[in-house]
């Protein structure tokens, strides 16, 4: 199959809306190299959620890893589902998960210590997430999450994902989600006395 150009659009005629995720890995089954506005569209905020949660240079290697993958598998994408981000944290997730210990340890030393290693680097919080995400509390809670509790809270908080994109993320119901969710900001409410940054208004996500 061959893609031709598109014709350039009349002087004063509306731009044409940019094509969906889907459509841009499809056309890259066939051009590879149009692969890289996948990523153009998608790279920064992958890094930035990595990042919060590895650090910067570790995030450099992890977002790398991601599309890399990503270029691999995208003869096997479903191309009925038009935002590829789900697809992409997802991997992003996999490969964070193989640097739990070192995540673990990261938040356990903000915990003692309120020295972020990561706030140098990056913004801290974005709207959802407040300042009192980076707080000692907080951070003791997300160290003790297990590895599915504290992806599936930070897929919705950090990555701003819906619940039904955290399930296609991780491969799991949109129950299970809920479930984690639950459980997740139950144990932060606990550390926090009451509060919960992470919290998103009642319906988001549904």
């Amino acid at each position: 199959m061959t893609v031709s150009p598109r014709a350039p659009a009349p002087p004063g005629a509306p731009a044409e809306p940019p094509e969906d995720d889907a459509r841009l890995i499809e056309r890259s089954r066939h051009r590879p190299e149009d692969f890289a506005a996948l990523y153009d569209r998608h790279a920064p905020a992958v890094h930035r959620y990595v990042a919060r949660r590895l650090g910067e240079q570790a995030a450099d290697d992890v977002v790398a890893e991601t599309f890399l993958a990503a270029f691999r598998r995208r003869g096997r994408y479903d191309l009925s589902r038009r935002d590829a981000r789900p697809w992409l944290y997802g991997i992003a997730a996999n490969l964070i998960g193989k640097h739990r210990r070192s995540e673990t340890r990261m938040l356990r030393a903000l915990a003692r210590t309120g020295t972020d290693p990561v706030a140098d680097a990056m913004d801290r919080v974005d709207a959802r997430v407040s300042a009192a995400a980076a707080s000692r509390p907080l951070a003791g809670a997300l160290a003790e999450l297990s590895r599915g509790d504290r992806d599936a809270l930070l897929l919705v908080a950090w990555a701003d994902l819906s619940y039904e994109q955290v399930a296609e993320a991780l491969s799991i119901p949109v129950g299970t989600v809920r479930s984690r969710l639950h459980r997740a900001r139950r144990k932060v409410r606990e550390a926090l006395g009451g509060a919960d940054p992470t919290e998103i208004e009642e319906g988001a996500g549904e």
